[in-house]
């Protein structure tokens, strides 16, 4: 609560500021599922530089790429990468997105510590969160009917788990989450439902896993070993549902930008990465 207060503080100062004042302004918007590592960033760079100042906003990472384009931000934190049609909008605005990878996630698939159920392999997820498998003893679990959690559209982390688990990776897919699943605002929401239902299973960055939710083990197919959302086994690629974290600025960074930026990616940065339960990419 406190990071947010203070985000929120700044935001507000940040409109009274004069011009030269500005110029030691950032603005970031974007994932959700990077609003703790960023504001973590932030929050020790002021620290380090008492006369600048970071604001750091979620909203999805569509609503950070939207905000960049639209010049509402300087810097646009993404779980995802920047699509086609969102570099052309930008180009007409003379805008040349560039793309900065700043950390390592792995999507941990949760459940409640009350289910069962601790492993499924990348098949099985598929035909849980598009609605093909439906209850809980399919997958050797309780007869209970499955509640599906997904964050909503906007969501870099939506899209991810959508492309590369409902989809395969396959671009000529056309596979949906089913239309029973609950489009939830943000990762922990479904932290919330899952700790109180034992009957659901939803998804986020694994830096969000707490003991009120289990994590199941991820097989790439049946005959795979099933592995952890953990730090090792993201580093080392063997953890099935793993991704990129991203900022993107208008352009070539300058100023205050650039310095926050160089911080993100020192190693004093890259050690909160590691505090914050994501996957240093250094």
């Amino acid at each position: 609560m406190k990071r947010f207060l203070l985000c929120a503080v700044l935001t507000v100062a940040a409109f009274s500021m004069d011009s030269s004042a500005r110029d030691n302004f950032v603005q970031i918007k974007g994932s959700d599922t990077m609003v703790n590592l960023v504001q973590s960033w932030a929050e020790k760079y002021m620290e380090i530089n008492p006369t600048e100042f970071i604001a750091v906003t979620g909203g999805g990472s569509g609503t950070g790429i939207s905000a960049l384009i639209g010049g509402m931000c300087d810097i646009a934190a993404s779980s995802r990468e920047i699509k086609n049609k969102e570099i052309a909008l930008a180009a007409k605005k003379g805008i040349a997105p560039k793309e900065y990878k700043v950390a390592l996630d792995g999507l941990a698939v949760i459940v409640s510590p009350k289910n069962t159920v601790d492993k499924l392999t990348m098949d099985q997820l598929a035909q849980i969160f598009s609605g093909k498998i439906t209850n809980w003893k399919d997958v050797g679990g309780t007869d209970a009917q499955i509640v599906i959690l997904s964050r909503e559209v906007n969501s870099g982390t939506h899209v991810y788990f959508k492309e590369h688990v409902l989809r395969k990776g396959d671009a000529s897919s056309k596979e949906e989450f089913a239309q029973t699943a609950l489009m939830l605002s943000s990762s922990q929401a479904i932290a919330d439902e899952v700790a109180q239902n034992p009957d659901a299973i939803g998804y986020f960055g694994m830096g969000y896993v707490s003991a009120k939710q289990k994590p199941v083990l991820v097989a790439k197919d049946a005959s795979s070993p099933y592995e952890a959302p953990t730090l090792e086994n993201v580093t080392k690629g063997i953890y099935p549902i793993s991704r990129p974290l991203l900022m993107y600025t208008p352009g070539e960074p300058k100023g205050t930008v650039k310095k926050f930026l160089d911080f993100a990616l020192s190693p004093e940065g890259q050690k909160i990465v590691v505090e914050t339960d994501f996957v240093p990419i250094k």
